[in-house]
């Protein structure tokens, strides 16, 4: 049984930072692909971030060098450091593998 399950949400002002984690299971971790998704209530979810089994990383352009999507295989665990925060980046934020299991999501909220 694949499960998801997102951490690290909260409030920050402006300007600010927070770190998101995702702790996997039910899957081979060191070999899957998994992204970062959000979503604003009465929007569609989008993509923030992917990093691939080697490493290999991209982002949504709204995000780039800000965020940073990074793994650790022993942990189980993907990450989203989210720097320089801004109020457009309020969503809920759901770790993702493939298309078909998802987390419950973690608030982010951006404002002072």
């Amino acid at each position: 049984q694949v499960q998801l399950v997102e951490s690290g949400g909260g409030l920050v002002q402006p300007g600010g930072s927070l770190r998101l984690s995702c702790a996997a299971s039910g899957i081979i971790f060191s070999l899957s692909a998994l992204a970062w998704y959000r979503q604003v209530t009465g929007k569609e979810r989008e993509l923030v971030a992917r990093i691939l089994s080697g490493g290999s990383t991209s982002y949504a352009d709204s995000v780039k060098g800000r965020f940073t999507i990074s793994r650790d295989n022993a942990k189980k665990t993907v990450y989203l450091q989210m720097n320089s925060l801004k109020p457009e980046d309020t969503a809920v934020y759901y770790c993702a593998y493939g298309m078909s299991y998802w987390g419950k999501g973690t608030l982010v909220t951006v404002s002072s």
